[in-house]
């Protein structure tokens, strides 16, 4: 294939529409598995272009001594909230970033809401609808938010589950090595492993390294745009400490490989990689620093990886830019050969479904 057919064809995959799928109802996970971790994983091998079916606790034999297994701890607040207007109408309401001053959310409905108006919180409590924002409205809440959270507060559970939050949900929409709040939505890759799962991975020489990316609406915001390059993804918080960014250089130093546990860890490991590339040989601990910041960072296909060698991830919505993502790092055509796979073997999908390997 010449230099002008690749451009070609990469101007033709750009299209929204050409990552599209059709995905039967009844395979879109309601309830997460009764155990944890007894789940699916279709290892996807994008060397050999093969699929294998294992069960996600055999996830460990993919792995080999110096390997980097890297995980998100960022922790689900319970973001949820349900409110009357003085009318009676019900709404919710849903924390889309509580840094913000005032705090930024979605209210459903909305467009019937007026500016000052006050909605009466399950708590007790009062919101004051203020200003809109880019995508929902700026709200003051009459107390502070995280005491309301914790009174009357749902687990944000998104809305392909059609059901209401229970209380099991509040374990199993949380990862086991969950530690940071901020999240208003899980990094849903992470909730497959268990303790004992990380265990033989730590006694058979695999490193662990953390990050946090406080996951929210800006990695499940619908794309738009027809043309996915003028999709413009919202902020969303990372952080990765001192001694995690060093056990990060160590591997690449080494030339381990890196496995991103989620999309979300592989975009914090994406954004920071200049830095990590521009510290790769300091291997003085005091030549090191902490990463934070907010990224924007959108990955599509045609993104050339700097830092991660094989993604675990579930599957994902049609057209999302979680499924364009992986298209960029499986490679488009076989991650859709792999969806039509999973869709014939009746995987399950979206955040309580099944699993991925992509190596």
């Amino acid at each position: 294939m010449d230099f002008t057919t690749q451009v070609q064809r990469l101007k033709i995959i750009m299209k929204l529409s050409n990552f599209d799928y059709t995905l039967p109802k009844d395979l879109i996970a309601q309830y997460p598995s009764k155990v944890r971790g007894d789940d699916r994983l279709l290892i996807v091998n994008r060397k050999e272009n093969t699929f294998q079916e294992k069960r996600f606790a055999e996830i460990d034999n993919y792995f080999k001594k110096g390997d980097l297994l890297v995980l998100n701890n960022t922790k689900v607040i319970p973001a949820r909230i349900f409110g009357k207007r003085k009318t009676g109408g019900k709404v919710e309401v849903f924390i889309v970033d509580k840094t913000k001053k005032p705090i930024e959310v979605l209210l459903r409905p909305s467009a019937r809401i007026k500016e000052n108006e006050k909605i009466l919180l399950e708590s007790g409590d009062e919101a004051k609808i203020l200003g809109r924002t880019e995508i929902g409205r700026f709200v003051e809440f009459s107390k502070d938010l995280s005491k309301i959270l914790g009174e009357c507060g749902h687990v944000p559970l998104p809305p392909y589950i059609e059901r209401g939050d229970e209380p099991e949900d509040r374990r199993r929409y949380q990862t086991v090595y969950a530690e940071r709040e901020g999240a208003t939505a899980s990094p849903t890759a992470g909730l497959h492993f268990t303790k004992e799962t990380l265990d033989k991975l730590k006694k058979k020489g695999v490193e662990v390294a953390y990050i946090t990316l406080h996951v929210s609406y800006g990695t499940f915001a619908p794309v738009k745009e027809e043309n996915i390059e003028n999709h413009k993804m919202h902020s969303e918080f990372y952080h990765i400490s001192k001694e995690d960014v060093i056990i990060i250089n160590k591997a690449r130093n080494n030339k381990s490989r890196i496995f991103s546990c989620g999309t979300t860890s592989l975009r914090t490991l994406e954004t920071c990689a200049d830095n990590f590339i521009q510290s790769a040989h300091a291997y003085e601990e005091t030549h090191f620093k902490e990463f934070e910041g907010f990224t924007k960072l959108f990955i599509y296909p045609g993104y050339k990886f700097k830092m991660v060698d094989a993604l675990i991830t579930n599957f994902h919505l049609p057209k999302s830019t979680l499924l364009l993502l992986t298209s960029a790092f499986a490679g488009k055509d076989l991650l859709f050969k792999a969806y039509d796979y999973a869709i014939k073997n009746k995987f399950r999908f979206f955040s309580y479904g099944d699993a991925m390997l992509i190596i």
